[in-house]
């Protein structure tokens, strides 16, 4: 966020983060992105990314821990952001969420933000299966 302010000449404080969740793997990624930041590794507590719909859907059985395609994550000016349709999932370092919080990432979905905050989907960095 710091970057674009300071690129674009806006004040920090009237940015967002924006996440953009792509259809490719890391290995997929050819290059760097000219704004924000490409990042992969993420998996989702709770419930699944349709790579097909490009939406949060129900997990599958037996899946705990679904990986997340590369996702581009940039800042944006509050006035510009659109968070319809969107669920502003938690992302966690670990899943023991407690002080691991790191930022929101806006995802889409076609469900009610209500289900997927009742079922406590986050996004995790570092997932230990025991």
């Amino acid at each position: 966020m710091q970057t674009t302010a300071r690129k674009n000449e806006w004040p920090l404080d009237r940015l967002v983060t924006i996440v953009d969740v792509t259809k490719k793997s890391a290995e997929e990624i050819e290059g760097a992105t000219r704004e924000g930041a490409l990042i992969h590794g993420l998996f989702c507590e709770g419930a699944r990314w349709d790579m097909a719909a490009g939406v949060l859907e129900d997990s599958f059985m037996k899946e705990l821990y679904p990986a997340m395609p590369v996702i581009l994550v940039r800042a944006q000016l509050i006035d510009k952001a659109d968070n319809k349709d969107q669920y502003m999932c938690p992302v966690y370092m670990t899943q023991s969420r407690s002080h691991t919080y790191v930022f929101t990432a806006g995802l889409r979905t076609k469900q009610p933000s209500a289900k997927w905050i009742m079922a406590g989907v986050a996004l995790l960095m570092s997932v230990i299966e025991a």
